[in-house]
């Protein structure tokens, strides 16, 4: 009797272990940053405060990139919390891939990696506005 209790209690741990599992994988499934980012990025090439205005359909996201470089449309996929954008902008006749990689941290703020091609990393933030 007290081994099947045992296993009853086990089993019961189990499917909540699973239900808790299920709830995080939930939310982070719901991330959406659709909307008006500010970003400040630094950069070892100098620093900056780009606007990202980003729309998420699913995992695929569509925007575009105004900062002190110029302007652009990009693409980039929203996985769980992980977010990553990549676009290229004419500057002087020098086409600059610039490269995104990070998270989302709650519905508002993301940070992590910027890359520069040709120019060097750095580091985002962004906040939604």
């Amino acid at each position: 009797m007290r081994t099947m209790y045992a296993r009853a209690a086990a089993a019961a741990a189990v499917v909540a272990m699973l239900g808790v599992t299920v709830a995080f994988a939930g939310q982070a499934a719901k991330v959406d940053v659709t909307g008006k980012w500010a970003f400040t990025v630094e950069t070892a090439a100098g620093s900056g405060n780009p606007t990202l205005t980003m729309k998420q359909d699913g995992e695929k996201l569509t925007g575009h990139y105004s900062g002190q470089l110029g302007e652009s449309d990009f693409t980039g996929t929203v996985k769980g919390n992980k977010i990553d954008i990549k676009f290229t902008i004419d500057v002087q006749g020098n086409n600059l891939e610039y490269v995104y990689d990070g998270t989302v941290d709650g519905k508002d703020t993301m940070k992590g990696k910027v890359s520069i091609v040709g120019l060097g990393d750095g580091t985002f933030t962004a906040k939604k506005q």
